[in-house]
C-alpha cells in the first residue's frame, strides 16, 4: 500500500473534504500493480465510511472498482478493503435442513460458483449436494442400513430404497445429468445446468412433501 494521502471533496461538496491514506496497489480485475485513478466518492450517512470509485490505469483493463475507507479521526480516512459484490444464497425449508444441513452448504457453494461463471465445476458440486441429500434422507428412513447406504453408489441406493415413483424418476435423472458434468464426453447434449437444477428442485420437493405428509399423518390420526 502507498502511505501518501490524497484529498477529496466529499460528495462533491467544496466545503467538506477528507484525507484518504493509502490506496489499493493491485487491480482486482487484471491484478497488475497500479496507481489507480480517482473517479468519484460517496460518504456514508453516518460519515464513518467513504466509498471511492477508482479506475485501473492499465489501458488493456481500464475497469472501475470501489475501495472502502474508514474514518480514524475528523477528516482522516484509511483504506480498508476493496468492496466485493455479494452473492445470492438459497435457503431451503426447515424439513430439508433437518434432514441434511450439508446439502444446503454444498448447494450454495455450487450456486456461488455458478454466479462467478465457473460453469465447468458448479455442475459437479450440484450433483454432490444432491447425493448428500438423498443419502441423508435414506439414512433417516432406514437408520439400520446406514453403513450400507454410505458405502453404496447413489444410483444403487435410489434403486434399492426409494419407492416413490416421482422421487425415483427425478432423482435418477438428476444424477444422470450431474454425472454428465463429471465426464469427458456428455451423454445428454440437449440438457444443461438449468435442467439439472430443475431436477434437483423437483427431488427436493418430493422429499419435502413426503416428510410433511408423514408429519401430518402422525399428528392427526
Amino acid at each position: 500500500m502507498n502511505e501518501q494521502a490524497f484529498e477529496v471533496l466529499v460528495n462533491g461538496n467544496r466545503e467538506i473534504y477528507a484525507n484518504l491514506y493509502e490506496y489499493p496497489n493491485e487491480c482486482p480485475h487484471c491484478h497488475k500493480h497500479i496507481i489507480p485513478k480517482y473517479k468519484s466518492d460517496y460518504l456514508s450517512g453516518e460519515q464513518y465510511t467513504i466509498y471511492i470509485t477508482l479506475i485501473c490505469p492499465n489501458t488493456k483493463c481500464d475497469k472501475p472498482f470501489i475501495a472502502q475507507y474508514g474514518r480514524e479521526n475528523h477528516n482522516n480516512y484509511y483504506y480498508e478493503k476493496i468492496v466485493r459484490y455479494s452473492v445470492i444464497t438459497k435457503t431451503f425449508s426447515s424439513e430439508i435442513i433437518e434432514i441434511s444441513p450439508q446439502f444446503q452448504k454444498i448447494y450454495n457453494e455450487a450456486f456461488f460458483a455458478e454466479q462467478n461463471n465457473l460453469f465447468e465445476i458448479c455442475g459437479v458440486a450440484y450433483r454432490k449436494s444432491l447425493e448428500f441429500l438423498l443419502k441423508d434422507y435414506l439414512i433417516k428412513l432406514f437408520p439400520e442400513k446406514k453403513e450400507l447406504i454410505i458405502k453404496n453408489s447413489i444410483m444403487n441406493c435410489i434403486s434399492s430404497h426409494v419407492d416413490d415413483t416421482r422421487l425415483k424418476t427425478t432423482s435418477k435423472r438428476a444424477i444422470w445429468l450431474g454425472n454428465d458434468h463429471t465426464h469427458y464426453e456428455k451423454k445428454w447434449n440437449d440438457k444443461n445446468l438449468s435442467d439439472l437444477k430443475t431436477l434437483i428442485k423437483l427431488t427436493v420437493n418430493w422429499i419435502e412433501s413426503d416428510v410433511l405428509t408423514k408429519k401430518f399423518n402422525d399428528s392427526m390420526q
